[in-house]
């Protein structure tokens, strides 16, 4: 059985973790100063180059991948032979998956023995990087495709996503808060932290007075929700503010004194980027129930 393994753009896991493991990345689109760049984890447009032009003023808005993409991509690999897997972006956050399943549907009327699974990951960023990491180990084993789908269907609602912002601002934009809420919080130094749901959306959850008490925060969560943290890969993805992420990763080594599996920290790309803005910071495990 050849697997032929896809994502998006969303998972913001490394271009070379992407390279050396053959994963195809369908790109989420970002329109900035009227102009449409793909987010190709930082191929096009680097991430610290990104992030720069937002803190100078730009105000950048993201498209989903649309049917066409899919079709093409699908359609590759179909005539090549593989089973394909692809796992994606929230259905709660973007119309991304839903374009994906119209692609296989349309695929599967010109092919009708094509194996092609989308995966609906209920998460976001390196959320959705973890089911990724997941599917390649797994596929590096020779597990076949329907147990890798079972087995992530059974832990995807357990993916924990402890997540703080640096500006209120890119949240008010979005529509997350309301302008009010972000004017206040701005002059009181109110760091939020955001946490995702069973159904894949962005909810608040506690504020924090500082930056300090909010990175904590999230230290904490894993603490609270993890499960044998000792055995997983933790981790950590990072806009614009790696001195922060390098710090809560020793918070975590010394938390747990140093026996995790490993803490991988990434950077998140351009569609993140644009609703977290610059100073957003995850952390990402496997925990009891969101």
């Amino acid at each position: 059985m050849n697997i032929k393994l896809i994502t998006d753009s969303a998972c913001d896991l490394s271009i070379d973790f992407i390279k050396e493991n053959d994963i195809d990345v369908a790109s989420l689109m970002v329109n900035l100063n009227g102009e449409f760049i793909p987010d190709d984890l930082g191929q096009t447009l680097n991430h610290e180059d990104f992030f720069k032009l937002v803190k100078e003023g730009a105000m950048p808005s993201t498209t989903q991948v649309n049917v066409g993409t899919f079709h093409k991509m699908f359609t590759k690999y179909v005539e090549k032979g593989n089973y394909i897997l692809y796992i994606g972006l929230s259905s709660a956050l973007s119309g991304t998956v839903s374009s994906a399943i119209t692609a296989r549907n349309m695929v599967l009327e010109e092919h009708p023995d094509a194996n092609i699974y989308v995966l609906d990951s209920l998460s976001v960023s390196v959320g959705e990087g973890l089911l990724v990491y997941k599917a390649v180990e797994m596929i590096k084993n020779n597990v076949p495709i329907e147990e890798i789908i079972d087995y992530l269907e059974s832990i995807k609602r357990k993916v924990i996503h402890a997540i703080t912002v640096d500006d209120l601002n890119h949240l008010k934009r979005g529509g997350r808060i309301s302008g009010a809420v972000a004017a206040v919080g701005g002059l009181l130094g109110i760091k939020p932290t955001l946490k995702i749901d069973d159904e894949g959306r962005v909810l608040s959850a506690e504020k924090f007075k500082g930056r300090k008490k909010a990175l904590k925060s999230l230290v904490q969560q894993i603490k609270t929700n993890g499960e044998n943290i000792e055995d997983q890969i933790i981790f950590i993805c990072q806009a614009d503010c790696i001195e922060d992420a390098l710090e809560v990763k020793k918070m975590i080594l010394e938390e747990y004194k140093y026996k995790v599996r490993d803490i991988i920290i990434t950077s998140i790309g351009a569609v993140i980027g644009t609703h977290g803005g610059p100073g957003t910071l995850g952390v990402v495990f496997i925990g009891k129930e969101r």
